[in-house]
């Protein structure tokens, strides 16, 4: 097992870069095949979310666009629960099929928002689409429709995912050492 020091954490390799480029590759198949012969907007969350939705993005056969939109929830290595949006949605997404890109669905509270910002947009409909998905921590009852690997309720980093700002360019994702 591979270990990596991040300022002052360790952390341990919990997902290899190999496995996570099959994973992705496999949900751009499941998109492909479920949104056949529609329009589709992917909406992805920043700043975690960049390199999945670049690589799931590259793979993706359908008539799409990408649009960003910023939120933040994590203060250090915890969720702080509230969400505060920094970059808005600048398109008309009204009557477009749309997935939430995400680089990982903890507690649910920063999809909640998003999709509640979405359905005052009067969109066709939306789906999420996740990295990381922690069931553990998860407080809400929204579906998560695409999810790449279902982790336990730890603190992670790489491949998007960071600790202070850091770590994000690791191609594999670390988990935090106990």
């Amino acid at each position: 097992m591979k270990e990596i020091t991040i300022l002052d954490r360790k952390f341990w390799e919990m997902i290899p870069a190999s496995d996570i480029d099959t994973r992705i590759a496999e949900m751009a198949e499941e998109i492909n095949r479920d949104y056949e012969g529609k329009e589709v907007v992917f909406l992805v969350i920043l700043n975690g979310a960049f390199m999945f939705a670049s690589d799931l993005f590259r793979r993706i056969r359908l008539d799409a666009k990408i649009s960003f939109v910023k939120l933040v929830s994590y203060e250090g290595i915890r969720s702080s629960g509230n969400v505060r949006e920094l970059i808005g949605i600048n398109e008309d997404i009204s009557d477009k099929h749309l997935i939430v890109i995400d680089d990982i669905v903890d507690t649910g509270h920063t999809m909640e928002a998003i999709i509640e910002e979405l359905s005052k947009r009067k969109v066709a409909g939306v789906k999420v689409a996740t990295l990381l998905f922690k069931p553990a921590a998860y407080l809400k009852n929204l579906p998560v429709d695409y999810v790449g690997f279902k982790i336990p309720n730890d603190f992670v980093v790489g491949y998007g995912l960071d600790y202070e700002g850091f770590g994000r360019n690791m191609t594999s994702i670390y988990t935090l050492t106990k």
